[in-house]
């Protein structure tokens, strides 16, 4: 039974406790051996979980404690994406469909009329500068 995560950018590891039935300090833990749950944190150090996050951590309980991997098979498990998992498209995507007009630069224009997809940018946006800044410091 997949519980409804609500439709928030970030929850606190509390919430995230309580969403997915696992313990803070098993959350923790899981953080420091998957290195793919990676919580921001906030001013006040406190952990961040994005909605990903917690689709991740309910597969990594699936994997611990239903299907009866280890956290080391479990790791290995999620670095690969099972078959199972790939969507598979319900109908084929109709040929008549228009893509958004080009700008003057050849780039697509997207309509993004609310500030929620702006909101949304700005956080990717971040999250590629913050990623381009680590990779440019790894040895």
């Amino acid at each position: 039974m997949d519980p409804q995560i609500p439709d928030k950018l970030y929850f606190k590891i509390g919430e995230v406790a309580e969403l997915t039935g696992v313990k803070p300090h098993v959350l923790r833990y899981w953080e420091a051996e998957i290195a793919a749950i990676r919580p921001t944190k906030n001013r006040h150090q406190q952990r961040l979980y994005r909605r990903r996050d917690i689709e991740l951590i309910l597969r990594l309980k699936d994997l611990l404690y239903n299907q009866g991997y280890t956290v080391a098979g479990a790791r290995k498990s999620l670095r690969r994406k099972p078959v199972d998992e790939v969507p598979v498209p319900r109908q084929a995507p109709q040929a008549t469909a228009a893509l958004p007009p080009a700008g003057a630069d050849g780039q697509l224009v997207l309509p993004l009329g609310s500030g929620v997809d702006r909101r949304l940018l700005d956080e990717l946006r971040r999250d590629l500068v913050r990623l381009r800044a680590s990779l440019s410091t790894a040895p």
